[in-house]
């Protein structure tokens, strides 16, 4: 079989960041929860905070690798009901007097004060904190629970932030993402999140080399196609360059536009649909993007 890179250096982009990376993300988390928790005004507030993102899914690749830390409010929560049901049918109460967007100014006062205001970005979604030779980058994402209720009373819960810009509405489920590519990385016998990376680092790869590049193709959204590949992708396979070839086939063939087989696919969370409403990406960035991976491959 043909292929443009040999299958050491195919495995080699299935490991995570090197030592010194790694340290540089432990610090970048360790100063922000140490920043929330002696902040005079966040300090004695219920506060989550947690990685999410590619440093805490373990799908991080090198010289890629800012950490994206969230700052969840557990104080109260944002909701979204079934249609046609009310408030009062889930005995929900009235609203907090706290804020999301008081909350967001009182995380960049703290973020100000540790670092600096020269060291602090404030962005539509997120605040930014430079890196050093000591952290990396950081993305500091306030967010406040948010729950979405079913029929029958129960409800998924997840965090959800308002941009700056426009007010806009973005809800997510980091935590379920984490665990569902834990047990995806199990049943794939450890070998999920070594796909990842390798998908993430080939896009990189055909960047740097002039081959293709389309904004809209996230990590995230690589890491979400290699989890809707069955496990046996990963397990029927026994070199990293076939398990590649075999997930492009895959992804390719269900992602054309004349069939709708990946019209329910899901994040890896597994309750927000991939390519349903208000996407950056659509199925066809992502089928062109795979016909271009399998191209620049040379299979």
């Amino acid at each position: 079989m043909n292929m443009k890179f040999t299958e050491e250096t195919l495995r080699s982009w299935t490991y995570p960041p090197s030592d010194s990376e790694e340290a540089k993300l432990q610090n970048a988390e360790r100063l922000v929860k140490e920043t929330i928790a002696s902040a005079a005004t966040l300090q004695y507030r219920p506060i989550k905070v947690f990685c999410q993102g590619s440093y805490a899914n373990d799908t991080n690749i090198r010289l890629d690798s800012d950490i994206d830390v969230n700052i969840n409010y557990t104080g109260a929560f944002y909701y979204d009901l079934p249609y046609g049901m009310t408030k009062e049918q889930f005995g929900l109460g009235e609203p907090s007097t706290y804020s999301y967007e008081q909350f967001k100014n009182d995380v960049e006062s703290a973020l100000v004060a540790k670092f600096g205001r020269q060291n602090v970005k404030r962005k539509n979604k997120c605040l930014t904190v430079k890196e050093n030779t000591y952290r990396a980058e950081i993305d500091v994402v306030p967010t406040w629970k948010h729950r979405w209720y079913r029929q029958g009373g129960t409800y998924a819960e997840g965090v959800v932030l308002f941009a700056d810009k426009d007010g806009g509405k973005v809800i997510n489920y980091p935590l379920q993402h984490i665990e569902n590519g834990k047990k995806k990385n199990a049943d794939t016998l450890r070998r999920f999140k070594g796909l990842v990376r390798i998908f993430k680092k080939i896009n990189v790869k055909m960047e740097e080399d002039g081959f293709y590049n389309n904004p809209n193709i996230s990590s995230f959204l690589l890491e979400c196609l290699v989890w809707n590949c069955p496990n046996t992708v990963f397990i029927n396979h026994d070199t990293w360059s076939q398990r590649v070839k075999e997930a492009i086939i895959f992804l390719y063939n269900k992602t054309k536009n004349e069939t709708d087989a990946c019209k329910d696919w899901g994040e890896v969370s597994d309750l927000l649909y991939l390519f349903h409403g208000g996407r950056k990406w659509s199925k066809q960035d992502a089928n062109t993007h795979l016909l271009k991976m399998w191209n620049y491959m040379e299979y």
